[in-house]
């Protein structure tokens, strides 16, 4: 009952951060030309961008089996689809829960170590953290200044003034908690085998050394060019996802390939925002971002945002239902005598 109530009270706090966001990037916006907009859009294109998203995930299924598989198992591709869209789905209720959903899912199914499964994915959003970070630093090198000017004003430097803040005004707090996290470890190590006796520290252990051997996959792949290729194909897919959206509307249609990664990478920031979805920082980061460096009207921005985000949104609530069903349905092969 209590945990229930914390769940709620969680996803509320979530929600009312998404909501701000949204009124944030809605204020102030002429509400007649973004209807227009949206009524004039082409949404043939939208088909199109969802179905590079749909490659995209089932591409990110088979990079997940490749971590898996130095853990002794090799999970089906579908089990893993259905697994990892069931994640998604879980995400719009709270994020970054789907991690360990997609992790139950999939063990479940498959009968593997959840504890294990999460260290995969510890990895796999590691390498997807460096990944984004790496297309952004290359886009700051080698795109015009107003791009350039945009990812370090608007995103680098606030990035970097809220870490400064965090550890001067606090750092000797950060020092004392790093201090007694040492000690604790310390101690915990030294008393091991006593501690285990204990049945919360015994599950402890397990869970740390289960997560230790799935963070230990990445460096024993047995296909690593598999792995790489599927990690270009996943960011080649979002590219295209995000920049064929654009010809949906007259007003961005004229929007480069390279322009897409632009959007690619501040679209992947907010989405990494602590709310349902990217619901809110999305669609502000982007139509700011479209109007200081291409001047495209906030309207204009604004409706592009919406139709990337609401086109894949819904698509992730389809395919994220069928698939929870049918990971968690009852295996009738055996019926009870």
């Amino acid at each position: 009952m209590r945990k229930g109530i914390i769940q709620t009270l969680k996803f509320l706090a979530f929600l009312a951060v998404g909501i701000v966001l949204l009124w944030l990037a809605f204020r102030n916006v002429d509400t007649r030309k973004l209807v227009t907009d949206l009524k004039e859009a082409n949404y043939s294109w939208l088909l199109l961008s969802v179905l590079f998203g749909f490659f995209a995930f089932i591409s990110r299924a088979r990079r997940w089996i490749l971590l898996v598989n130095p853990l002794g198992y090799n999970p089906s591709l579908k089990n893993s689809f259905y697994s990892l869209m069931t994640g998604y789905l879980a995400n719009l209720a709270l994020p970054r829960i789907g991690e360990i959903t997609r992790c139950v899912a999939l063990g479940k199914k498959e009968k593997i170590p959840v504890d294990q499964l999460i260290g995969t994915v510890v990895v796999e959003r590691t390498i997807d953290f460096i990944s984004l970070l790496l297309i952004m630093i290359i886009l700051i090198f080698t795109s015009g200044d107003q791009i350039s000017l945009f990812l370090k004003e608007g995103i680098l430097i606030p990035i970097q003034q809220k870490v400064y803040s965090i550890f001067g005004v606090t750092g000797i707090l950060w020092i004392i908690l790093f201090s007694a996290g040492i000690i604790m470890a310390f101690l915990m190590i030294r008393f091991k085998k006593r501690l285990r006796k204990i049945r919360f520290f015994s599950k402890m252990f397990d869970l740390a050394r289960g997560i230790i051997n799935g963070l230990k996959t990445i460096t024993n792949l047995q296909r690593k060019w598999e792995f790489i290729f599927h990690t270009v194909f996943i960011w080649v897919n979002y590219t295209l996802m995000t920049w064929i959206v654009v010809f949906s509307l007259e007003s961005t249609s004229f929007l480069t390939f390279r322009d897409s990664i632009f959007l690619l990478v501040i679209g992947g920031l907010a989405m990494s925002a602590p709310v349902q979805g990217g619901l809110g920082a999305f669609h502000y980061i982007i139509s700011r971002g479209l109007l200081f460096v291409k001047g495209i009207p906030v309207e204009d921005g604004l409706a592009y945002a919406t139709l990337t985000h609401e086109s894949q949104l819904i698509f992730v609530v389809i395919i994220g239902t069928i698939s929870f069903f049918i990971i968690f349905r009852k295996d009738k092969t055996h019926p009870n005598p």
